[in-house]
């Protein structure tokens, strides 16, 4: 029979099987892979199963049709699957209490687009309208569509909005990323009320958010959709990715590889580099071109 994976504490699973959840068991075959990542079953996961007559056990993993990484730490080579099978993420930003970088936004953007997965910036905190606020959000306001993105700016408190991003989901299977205290369990509770999802103030020392959710899991709404929560994330690095991929996750930057002189340029100093000149003549934002080093640097390391 098969399932898909609702919820990953790392040592046990929940499983949706005909509209019901149950708690399952990898198989040790399977524990026991050696993978790099550091988790073999991820929510989003379709798996087959078998049962004892005591407990679900995991024996196989159907293939992925895409997945969210990270590193599981900045000097690791191993990597962290947040969450597979997604159709769309939604990256939910805040201008302040807590800001949200652009450094942050661009590295999840390039790692959802190494994965094929398309993503929705939602702009939260509307109503915020400090000098700081006002100026972060005009600036991703504005940056973002250029770039091919779309960007929200709305509360997750105002029912009008709320009833936007539900018709945003539709019927898909999405993943909510983003700092922690930007609002993702507000959300969740918002679109679908009996989650009882735990909301957490923000520190009045560092307006910095608190992580109330500690694994990523996934909830069933109407019309069929499906809402992956994950874990306030401080940060994203790519994995297993050659220095001149990079580019190719900048859609800005990917439109203008071909007319580079040098089909393994890195945009960094080569002559006739066509990014540069972009970037020159302001067709592509200096902001951008910079997370777009640093991405660069990492891999080069």
């Amino acid at each position: 029979m098969q399932g898909i994976v609702t919820k990953s504490t790392g040592s046990w699973y929940k499983v949706l099987i005909d509209g019901k959840e149950y708690d399952a068991r990898l198989r040790g075959k399977i524990r026991t892979l050696k993978l790099k990542s550091t988790n073999p079953v991820v929510v989003g996961d379709i798996v087959n199963l078998d049962n004892d007559g005591e407990q679900f056990l995991i024996k196989a993993i159907e293939e992925r049709q895409n997945c969210i990484v990270r590193k599981s730490n900045k000097l690791s080579k191993q990597f962290q699957i947040i969450a597979a099978n997604i159709d769309r993420a939604f990256l939910i930003v805040s201008p302040a209490k807590p800001h949200t970088p652009q450094g942050f936004i661009d590295r999840f953007l390039a790692t959802a687009e190494a994965y094929h997965i398309p993503v929705t910036l939602l702009l939260n905190k509307k109503d915020l309208d400090t000098k700081k606020a006002s100026l972060h959000r005009h600036h991703l306001m504005e940056l973002y569509p250029n770039v091919g993105y779309e960007i929200y700016n709305v509360s997750f408190l105002d029912t009008e909005d709320v009833e936007l991003v539900s018709q945003l989901v539709g019927n898909q299977c999405v993943l909510l990323a983003g700092n922690s205290g930007v609002g993702k369990s507000t959300l969740i509770n918002a679109l679908l009320p009996n989650s009882n999802q735990k909301v957490s103030e923000i520190s009045s020392s560092y307006h910095k958010g608190k992580h109330t959710t500690t694994f990523a899991q996934m909830f069933l709404g109407k019309h069929g959709c499906k809402i992956i929560d994950t874990p306030g994330i401080k940060d994203f690095g790519m994995v297993q990715t050659e220095p001149n991929q990079v580019s190719h996750y900048f859609p800005e930057m990917r439109s203008r590889l071909s007319k580079c002189k040098y089909s393994n340029c890195l945009h960094t100093e080569e002559p006739d580099c066509q990014i540069i000149k972009a970037v020159e003549r302001q067709e592509i934002a200096v902001t951008r071109y910079v997370n777009y080093l640093s991405i660069l640097e990492e891999v080069t390391v």
